[in-house]
C-alpha cells in the first residue's frame, strides 16, 4: 500500500468502531462513522498528547460530549498507542473490559472524563479550560509558557439540546476561554429522527450571542475543510470557539448513511459487507493493514513533546523554584505540609469557644479558616453567594486576570455549576466547591452523580437545608433531598450540628481524595455542644455518643443539624438511661468497623428514635422496624421557622412520646 489517505486513516476509525458494535450486538456506530474525518485531522495535525503517559499535565484535552460513540475515542486510542488493545476492542461493552458502553475515566487509559448523560462533557470541558487558564495566570512567566494546552470537545445536537450547554457555552464566553474549541456534529439526527420537529435552532447564531467565536459551514467530511475551520479556531484569542461540522450520520453506509437507524444499533452482516465495499475497506473485522497503523501511531511523537516540555519545566523550576514546586505539589493532589494539623488547632478551638452560629456561618468562617492554607481552593455560588455564604476575604473572581483569582460567579446555572467543578478537579491542580440552596440540588443532581461516579474530589455546599428555611415556603424547603443525596453511592453527605462539626466537616472534604463529598448547612443558629477532645475526633467517623447514659443505656436518640439540639434536650427530659447520637455523616459511619458502630449503636438496644427535618424513612436502616423516626412525611409550609419546627412535630414533648410508646 503507498502511503495512506486522510480517507483511508478515517476508515480505520470507522470500521473498528462497526467492527465493536456488530461483535457486541449493541451500541452507536453512526455518529463515530460520520465525525471520524473531523477526529482523524484532530488527532493527527493538531491534538499534543502522549499515548505513553495518558497523564501527561500539559497534555492537551480531548472531551467525548456526544458519549455514546464512545467506539470512536476507543479506536483512536487504539490506533495512536494507548494501552487500548484489539482484544480490548473486541470486547466492547462487555463485563469489566476496558471499553464499556460510554467513556469512563476510570476504565479506560486516556479518557479524560466520564461522559454519557449529553451535554455534560461539554460542561466538564468548560471546567478543563478554566483551569487551565487559570493555572496559566498564576504560574506562567515570560519566556516560560509552563501551562499551555488546549481543551477539545466533541458534541452532537443532543448535547446541545440539554439546558446544560447553554448555561456552559454562556459562561466559556464570559471567561474569555479562548483555548476551549467545540466541535459540533451538525447531522440533523437524533434517536427519534430527523430532528427539524424538535430542532430548529439556529445555533451558530446562538453561540455568536453568547460571545463565541464561530466558524460555521465546514464540510465534516472534507479533511482541508476541517482543516481551515480548526486554523481559524487558533486565531482566536480572547474566545472560544464553535466549529460547526455538517456531517452524515452512519456515513459510508449505503441503506444507513444519514438515518436515525444509525444511530444506535449495530449496521447488520450484510451492511457492513456492503459499507466496506462503498468505502473499499478489504481488511477483516478488526484488522488495519500495517501502513495505516504505521500512520496512525503516535508513541514516539507523544513521548517527543512530553520531554520538550519536560525540558521547559526543569528551565522553569531553576528560574522560578517556589512557584515549580507550589505548581508540582497541587498537579500532584499533595496538601500544604502542616493543613491538617492548623485544621486541627482550629477545630479545637472552636470547641473551647462554643459560638452558637447558623451552620452557614459556620462554614464561611472555615472556609476563612482554610482559604488561606489552600491556594488549590475555588469555588462559588449559582448566584447565592450572600445567602450561601461562600464569599470570604481573600475571593477575587476567574472573570479577572488576576494570578490569585479563586471564587467563581456562576449565576443561576446550578448544573453546569457541579459538571464545570468536576471539569476543574479532573484537570489536577484545583479543589473546587460549589453552592446552592439544598433544594436546588435537584437541578445539580446528575453533575453529582457523576462526581461520585468518577471519584472526583469535588466539595459540593448546600445552604438553607430544612423547614427551618421558613417563610419562602414549600417551594424552597427541601424535604426529600438529604436521603436523595445519601442514597448516591460513593457519596459523603455531612449535616453538621454545630461550628465544630461544619469545621470537620470541611476539613474531612478537603482531606478525602476519592471521591466528593456534600455540606448541607442550616440557615438558622444552632445551640454549641459540650465534647471531650475524644468526642471531637470521633465527629470524623461519621457518628459519635454525643450524650451517653448513666450506665448501660435504655434508649438512643439519633439525630442530625439543627434536630440534634432537640434530641439533647429531649435526653434531659427522659433523664439517664438515655444516649444521643449526633450522626453528621452516616456514610462514613457505615464505613467504620464493626466493633465501632456496636460500640455507638449496641444491637441489644432497641428502643431508638431518629430525628431529622428531612424524609423520615430513610432512618429506618439505623432504629429499625421497632423503633420510630420523627421527620417529614409530606411538604413543608410557608411561616416562620420557630412555628414550622412545632407544627411538624419536633418537640421535646413530641420525642418523648415516641419514645414512652416504644417497647
Amino acid at each position: 500500500m503507498t502511503t495512506p489517505t486522510r480517507r483511508e486513516l478515517a476508515n480505520a476509525i470507522r470500521f473498528l468502531a462497526i467492527d465493536a458494535v456488530q461483535a457486541a450486538n449493541s451500541g452507536h456506530p453512526g455518529m463515530p462513522m460520520g465525525m471520524a474525518d473531523i477526529a482523524e485531522v484532530l488527532w493527527n495535525d493538531y491534538l499534543s498528547h502522549n499515548p505513553g503517559n495518558p497523564g501527561w499535565f500539559n497534555r492537551d484535552r480531548f472531551i467525548l460530549s456526544n458519549g455514546h460513540g464512545s467506539m470512536l475515542q476507543y479506536a483512536l486510542l487504539h490506533l495512536t498507542g494507548y494501552d487500548v488493545s484489539i482484544d480490548d476492542l473486541r470486547s466492547f461493552r462487555q463485563l469489566e473490559s476496558k471499553t464499556p458502553g460510554h467513556p469512563e475515566n476510570f476504565m479506560t487509559p486516556g479518557i479524560e472524563t466520564t461522559t454519557g448523560p449529553l451535554g455534560q462533557g461539554f460542561a466538564n470541558a468548560v471546567g478543563l479550560a478554566l483551569a487551565e487558564k487559570l493555572l496559566a495566570q498564576r504560574f506562567n512567566r515570560d519566556g516560560h509558557a509552563i501551562v499551555d494546552h488546549r481543551t477539545w470537545v466533541f458534541m452532537g445536537d443532543g448535547c446541545l439540546m440539554e439546558g446544560i450547554s447553554h448555561e456552559a457555552a454562556s459562561l466559556a464566553a464570559t471567561w474569555g476561554l479562548h483555548k476551549l474549541v467545540a466541535f459540533w456534529d451538525d447531522n440533523k439526527i437524533s434517536i427519534d429522527g430527523n430532528t427539524d420537529g424538535w430542532f430548529t435552532d439556529d445555533t451558530p447564531a446562538r453561540f455568536e450571542a453568547y460571545g463565541w467565536n464561530v466558524v460555521r459551514d465546514v464540510d465534516g467530511q472534507d479533511a482541508a475543510s476541517i482543516k481551515a475551520g480548526i486554523e481559524r479556531a487558533l486565531t482566536s484569542t480572547d474566545r472560544p470557539t464553535l466549529i460547526c461540522c455538517r456531517t452524515t450520520i452512519g456515513f459510508g453506509s449505503p441503506a444507513k448513511a444519514g438515518k436515525e437507524s444509525s444511530h444506535g444499533s449495530p449496521l447488520g452482516k450484510d451492511e457492513v459487507a456492503a459499507t466496506r465495499a462503498a468505502l473499499g475497506w478489504t481488511a477483516g473485522p478488526f484488522e488495519i493493514p500495517q501502513p495505516i497503523a504505521d500512520a496512525w501511531r503516535a508513541v514516539d511523537r507523544g513521548a517527543a513533546r512530553e520531554s520538550q516540555w519536560e525540558q521547559a519545566f526543569e528551565a522553569y523550576r531553576t528560574a522560578h523554584p517556589q512557584e515549580a514546586a507550589e505548581l508540582a505539589r497541587r498537579i500532584h493532589g499533595e496538601l500544604p505540609a502542616g493543613f491538617v494539623e492548623a485544621a486541627d488547632a482550629y477545630i479545637a478551638k472552636l470547641q473551647s469557644e462554643g459560638p452558637v452560629i447558623a451552620s452557614r456561618k459556620a462554614s464561611q468562617m472555615a472556609i476563612e479558616t482554610f482559604a488561606p492554607l489552600l491556594p488549590e481552593l475555588i469555588g462559588g455560588s449559582a448566584d447565592l453567594a450572600h445567602s450561601n455564604l461562600t464569599l470570604w476575604k481573600g475571593s477575587k473572581s476567574v472573570a479577572t486576570d488576576d494570578p490569585n483569582a479563586n471564587y467563581i460567579y456562576f449565576g443561576v446555572r446550578e448544573f453546569a455549576m457541579g459538571a464545570i467543578c468536576n471539569g476543574l478537579e479532573l484537570h489536577s491542580g484545583f479543589i473546587p466547591y460549589d453552592a446552592t440552596f439544598l433544594v436546588f440540588s435537584d437541578y445539580a443532581r446528575n453533575a453529582v452523580r457523576m462526581s461520585a461516579l468518577m471519584g472526583a474530589h469535588v466539595i459540593h455546599v448546600y445552604t438553607h437545608d430544612s423547614i427551618g428555611l421558613g417563610e419562602d415556603g414549600p417551594t424552597h424547603q427541601p424535604v426529600e433531598h438529604l436521603a436523595s443525596l445519601r442514597y448516591i453511592p460513593h457519596n459523603d453527605v455531612w449535616r453538621p450540628c454545630d461550628a465544630v462539626e461544619s469545621a470537620v466537616a470541611w476539613k474531612q472534604a478537603i482531606v478525602r481524595h476519592d471521591g466528593p463529598s456534600c455540606l448541607v448547612f442550616s440557615r438558622q443558629n444552632l445551640a454549641h455542644q459540650q465534647r471531650s477532645a475524644l468526642q471531637v475526633a470521633d465527629i470524623e467517623r461519621g457518628g459519635y455518643v454525643l450524650k451517653d447514659s448513666v450506665g448501660t443505656p435504655e434508649i438512643i436518640l439519633i439525630s442530625t443539624g439543627s434536630e440534634v439540639g432537640l434530641a439533647m434536650d429531649a435526653a434531659a427530659k427522659l433523664g439517664d438511661g438515655v444516649r444521643v447520637v449526633s450522626m453528621p455523616c452516616t456514610e462514613i459511619f457505615d464505613r467504620q468497623p464493626a466493633d465501632y458502630r456496636e460500640s455507638v449503636l449496641p444491637n441489644a438496644v432497641r428502643r431508638r428514635v431518629a430525628i431529622e427535618a428531612g424524609t423520615a424513612d430513610y432512618w429506618f436502616k439505623y432504629v429499625g422496624l421497632d423503633g420510630a423516626v420523627i421527620g417529614m412525611h409530606g411538604f413543608g409550609a410557608s411561616a416562620p421557622a420557630e412555628q414550622l419546627f412545632p407544627y411538624f412535630g419536633f418537640t421535646v414533648e413530641r420525642v418523648v412520646e415516641a419514645v414512652l410508646a416504644l417497647r
